[in-house]
């Protein structure tokens, strides 16, 4: 029997689908092991071994594909722990990584800093080089000066190197000359040339995204050769494809050499699988939410394509990568509840972890968690959690309530715990708010698909505070994101800045554009076939980004590749228009066609997708029917009336499809808890369908 594995590194749990060639699948869940992500992997692995009664070897040697998101990267940067990194750039500009873009992030607090650059400053070294915005070399690069700098450099004992030269979009010669004099003089560096990375206008969303690069850059490749060298010695012969931000995979060498794109490897496999849950809904737009251990992501889909942005922070360092919009924040089943210096209950966004983990698990943590009252509140069974694999304890839960915010508080544990609930659901009300309502969408428009062990607990008083009908809860909603990773595509983005302006009455205005356009095009079918996908399996995506002369933000435009060849300046004209109407109100198409107007082409840019086989998950048939169902009767805490009721808990694998049941009820899973208060009815069907009456 062949199988396929899906595997998602979280803050706390690792997650895993196994679905083997007959679409049969299982899930599995590990605590995370951050020390080194690897050791929670293999023991998932182990588990899956052992369940088929093979040894490890015997049941690697029967797996094609692992697609891996990690968040190697992520933690490297949010800790701080990457590699020492120097960054060669244009003389005079050194302190651009530091100056940003000049702009304060909290106009109005005199006290917000900005955040300290990821290379110190004596490492960022000026070097007596330039090119114009024309590309014209002014300068080129003085052999010995850099000589001097690369031994200067390894006598400060940094492990990468991070290259950024001014213009060099325009033209890439002297960064290039640089870029591989560091390889040949000091191969034990890993080195980040912005030209291979993201060749774009503005220079300091360029060199911070090669700093980032190179900054996590030696860990994700040491994980990765690691990893990759441990599943060969235990007879894995198939394919490993790594998780991107940008909601495709890639392989592992090329990861490594662009580690830049997994810094939201896990979550933006969300999207993906909201996007194919949803349309057997016949849902095209849904806002999917994924609450975990430690956060909670949210993102828009719209017309099944995920909202994608080309300028995004990581922890408020730019990325100019383009990846899926997922907005996250600290709201998980571990985050740790307490009492402020005002007497304020807060909840977040520090979190337990995996390590000591929520009071409940018995793993040394002691402070009140979102899990804690989740147990607490009656909604988690304890013998039950990852369907009895693991025993929760309910007596350290409410003592580390109790302590920690009753008595301070002066209330009773239970209201301390709906407390809990009440505040971690605004939370995430607001999240999903950011990505709906700031941006112009209506919630109530969506079907909310939600994800996560902790999502469903949670999901109907989310959707009953922004009036969303409709919640689609997949079977696998633990492990939505490896499942979202086995459906994922290869997938390349790639850019070229351009600058130039087109004229109504000029039909040749799009010759630049049309060329740049066949080398991003070739670039990315060239890299597609060298990761063997064949190329009736290849297609490409094209977009513009354009604005009007004198305006600083640009709207991406999609464009085909026969408008450029042709005379589409009008349809180009015509789409920026509706485009730009839709996202400030007005237009200037009638001035633009009477000459009084101006649009200019900044970039072009190219996604490049290979199409990969995708499995076919068989949902299991129960001949249950009915109250059988039901496994007992609990007090749940009633978010409605505020009291603990006795409520009905149902075994939701024993929940036939077409089977449905009126709230208040709670309906276990192994790997999950779906809560259904008053006023909800939950259908059973492929998936799960919670609507609000």
């Amino acid at each position: 029997m062949r199988h396929r594995i899906g595997i998602d590194v979280g803050g706390t749990f690792t997650d895993f689908l196994l679905v083997n060639e007959l679409g049969d699948f299982e899930i599995y869940k590990k605590p995370t092991t951050p020390s080194d992500p690897a050791i929670g992997v293999f023991e998932g692995l182990q588990a899956m071994a052992d369940d088929t009664g093979l040894s490890l070897a015997e049941f690697l040697e029967s797996v094609d594909l692992i697609v891996h998101g990690t968040t190697v990267t992520t933690n490297a940067l949010l800790t701080r722990s990457g590699a020492k990194t120097a960054l060669l750039t244009t003389a005079g500009f050194r302190d651009a990584l530091e100056m940003r873009r000049g702009i304060r992030e909290e106009q109005f607090d005199n006290n917000f800093a900005a955040p300290a650059p990821l290379v110190r400053r004596k490492l960022r070294i000026g070097l007596s080089e330039r090119v114009t915005a024309g590309g014209e070399v002014l300068k080129t690069v003085d052999r010995t000066e850099l000589e001097e700098v690369i031994r200067a450099i390894q006598e400060q004992d940094v492990g990468a190197v991070a290259v950024c030269l001014l213009h060099s979009y325009a033209n890439p010669e002297n960064e290039r000359l640089v870029g591989e004099y560091v390889r040949e003089t000091a191969p034990h560096l890993y080195v980040t040339v912005s030209d291979e990375l993201l060749p774009a206008v503005r220079f300091y969303d360029r060199v911070s995204t090669t700093v980032l690069n190179s900054y996590v850059g030696p860990i994700l490749s040491r994980y990765l050769s690691a990893l990759t060298q441990r599943l060969t010695e235990h007879s894995f012969h198939g394919t490993l494809l790594i998780m991107q931000s940008n909601g495709g995979v890639t392989s592992p060498s090329d990861a490594s050499k662009r580690a830049a794109v997994t810094l939201l490897s896990g979550p933006a496999a969300g999207p993906v699988a909201g996007i194919a849950y949803g349309e057997q809904e016949d849902a095209h737009d849904t806002i999917t939410v994924d609450m975990g251990g430690t956060s909670f992501d949210v993102s828009l889909v719209r017309g099944a394509t995920p909202l994608m942005m080309t300028e995004g922070t990581i922890d408020r360092l730019r990325c100019g990568l383009p990846m899926v919009a997922i907005h996250t924040i600290g709201a998980g089943g571990g985050s740790i509840a307490y009492v402020d210096d005002m007497g304020l209950l807060r909840v977040g966004p520090e979190s337990a972890g995996a390590n000591p983990g929520p009071a409940c698990y018995s793993l040394g943590g002691d402070r009140p968690t979102v899990t804690d009252a989740d147990v607490v509140l009656g909604y988690l069974n304890p013998g039950y959690f990852l369907g009895g694999a693991m025993t929760l304890s309910g007596e350290a839960a409410q003592a580390a309530i109790a302590r920690e915010l009753s008595a301070p508080l002066g209330v009773s544990d239970i209201e301390a715990a709906a407390g809990i609930y009440r505040i971690v659901n605004a939370h995430m009300a607001d999240g999903i708010r950011e990505v709906s309502v700031k941006r112009g969408y209506d919630p109530r428009e969506f079907v909310l698909v939600v994800a996560g062990g902790a999502g469903p607990v949670h999901a109907a008083v989310l959707a009953d505070e922004l009036e969303m009908r409709r919640i689609l809860i997949p079977r696998e909603s633990s492990v939505f994101c490896a499942t979202g990773m086995l459906l994922s595509d290869l997938r390349h983005d790639y850019v070229q800045s351009i600058n130039h302006s087109i004229a109504a009455d000029d039909s040749s205005a799009l010759e630049p554009t049309y060329k740049a356009a066949c080398a991003l095009i070739d670039t990315g079918a060239t890299q597609l076939e060298s990761e063997g996908i064949p190329g009736e399996r290849i297609t490409h995506l094209l977009n513009l980004d354009v604005r009007y002369r004198g305006q600083y933000h640009e709207i991406s435009v999609p464009v085909e590749l026969d408008t450029l060849a042709g005379k589409g300046h009008y349809t180009i004209a015509e789409r920026f228009g509706l485009s730009h109407d839709q996202a400030y109100g007005y237009s200037l198409q009638p001035d633009w066609l009477a000459g009084d107007a101006q649009i200019e082409i900044i970039n072009v840019r190219c996604t490049s997708i290979g199409v990969t086989r995708k499995p076919h998950v068989q949902v299991r048939s129960v001949t249950c029917r009915g109250r059988e169902a039901v496994r007992e009767r609990r007090p749940v805490y009633n978010s409605f009336t505020g009291e603990m009721e006795p409520t009905e808990v149902w075994d939701g694998h024993a929940l036939s499809e077409g089977y449905t049941l009126e709230g208040p009820a709670v309906v276990e899973l192994a790997t999950t808890t779906i809560v259904v208060p008053q006023n909800f009815t939950l259908r059973c069907d492929t998936n799960f369908l919670l609507t609000r009456t």
